[in-house]
């Protein structure tokens, strides 16, 4: 605008999260939390705090804050495996680490100085996150709020996605040109994101009965894929087909026909850098192209890793530091490195934690009988979905960015739980006064 008053914004921001703190401790933490959401996934706009004091852990403060508020203010969480689930696996990884350093593959974590430590401190803030959101997320409007407030972040994130890729030409695909996007880590990571959600809305749309929010809410599916489509992530392509064939089995079985059409037909309807992209899987050789053979190679080695330590691991946090392919210090799949690091015991707590966010968004969508709830379960449970087939593809689930505001909708999907179950009750107790008996009858 020229204004010059975009170079304050990031200040306000900053001094926003104080003032935010200071709220939630004071007894407001659902306004904290309200706060918090939109900077969950904008580490572009985060980073900019680092000018200020702690400005690099202002999130972490907030959050904790959040959470030191709603107890101190009789706030209770929900009931729910999950708290237990990452309680044990939060505790188990910081075991991990010291089984690390015992095995000589990593210094001890004992501080922010030490690189080990420091990537379980930003890890350990997804479940905090999640905390905070069953503490404070308590009713039916705190559920909408949570849902709407959702939909503007994961706007902003479109419009600066989008507006980094369409300002370079792609009359032709180009690595080079792929932005690293607002997330801050990649287009592979901002294309999990993207994806996570645009499955969430279409989940979500799916109950919405006002033609004009309905409306809205398949125009923010649209601009989210279309946002997606321009990352060239090939993991986020598989999660949207994958996805949608969940949505088609489970609620809309046109989506089935037109995902069979497409799937007939898509070379010829998408951009050409989009296909160039996917197509570039192998080339003229029948040969895989370096990044596909990158990660076969990888794997080849995490298999003998995995094999020298399979129970326990070598110790999360441990492979940034070992000699792999091309210097690179990631696994490329999430499961595997979980495998590497952690050993069968950190795969089977990650299993659990899948399973758990699964039962509850399908129950949840099954259960329920508010369009509301019954739409936000059916939201996360492609939601999840979607992460599950993008972790197949790189590390999408340690990076707070990329998570963290889906264990927002985790932790306000329990609380709709028990909404839900509470409607459900209340009702079938009108029911039972209500109903009209003979007096005979009360003395059988």
């Amino acid at each position: 605008m020229g204004t010059g008053i975009g170079h304050y914004i990031p200040l306000v921001a900053y001094l926003g999260f104080w003032v935010m703190t200071l709220a939630s401790l004071g007894g407001k933490p659902l306004l904290g939390f309200y706060y918090m959401i939109p900077f969950i996934p904008y580490r572009t706009m985060r980073d900019h705090f680092l000018d200020y004091p702690l400005g690099a852990n202002v999130l972490t403060i907030l959050v904790i804050a959040i959470i030191i508020g709603a107890i101190i203010h009789g706030k209770r969480l929900p009931k729910s495996k999950l708290y237990a689930v990452w309680l044990v696996f939060s505790i188990y990884l910081y075991i991990s680490l010291w089984i690390g350093t015992a095995l000589g593959n990593a210094p001890p974590p004992l501080w922010l100085s030490d690189p080990n430590f420091v990537t379980w401190k930003d890890y350990m803030i997804i479940p905090l996150i999640f905390a905070a959101a069953g503490l404070v997320v308590e009713d039916r409007k705190a559920v909408r709020m949570v849902v709407i407030l959702t939909g503007i972040t994961l706007l902003f994130i479109d419009k600066s996605s989008l507006g980094k890729s369409m300002s370079r030409t792609w009359t032709n695909f180009d690595e080079n040109k792929r932005s690293g996007g607002p997330l801050a880590f990649g287009s592979n990571q901002t294309a999990a994101f993207l994806v996570q959600f645009a499955m969430f809305f279409w989940g979500f749309v799916q109950f919405v009965k006002q033609k004009k929010f309905k409306l809205m809410g398949y125009s923010l599916v649209a601009v989210t894929i279309l946002a997606a489509m321009y990352t060239f992530s090939r993991a986020g392509y598989l999660a949207i087909l994958f996805s949608v064939l969940v949505l088609g089995l489970l609620k809309d079985r046109k989506l089935l026909l037109v995902l069979g059409v497409f799937l007939l037909v898509w070379q010829s309807v998408v951009p050409t850098a989009v296909r160039e992209r996917v197509n570039m899987t192998k080339n003229a050789n029948g040969q895989l192209e370096a990044s596909a053979q990158e990660r076969v190679d990888l794997w080849e080695n995490a298999e003998r890793s995995i094999l020298s330590s399979p129970i326990v691991g070598n110790g999360f946090a441990t492979f940034q530091f070992g000699e792999h392919v091309d210097n690179l210090k990631d696994t490329h799949n999430w499961y595997v490195k979980v495998l590497v690091e952690t050993g069968l015991v950190g795969f089977l707590l990650a299993l659990v934690l899948l399973q758990q966010l699964l039962a509850l968004s399908y129950r949840l969508f099954k259960n329920a009988s508010d369009p509301l709830y019954k739409g936000f379960g059916l939201g996360l449970f492609l939601g999840t979905c979607s992460c599950i087939v993008s972790n197949c593809f790189g590390d999408r689930w340690t990076y707070v960015e990329i998570m963290g505001l889906l264990w927002v909708l985790v932790g306000t999907g329990i609380r709709a739980r028990d909404l839900s179950a509470q409607e459900s009750s209340v009702g079938s107790d009108e029911a039972t006064v209500s109903t009209p008996t003979e007096p005979f009858m009360a003395y059988r």
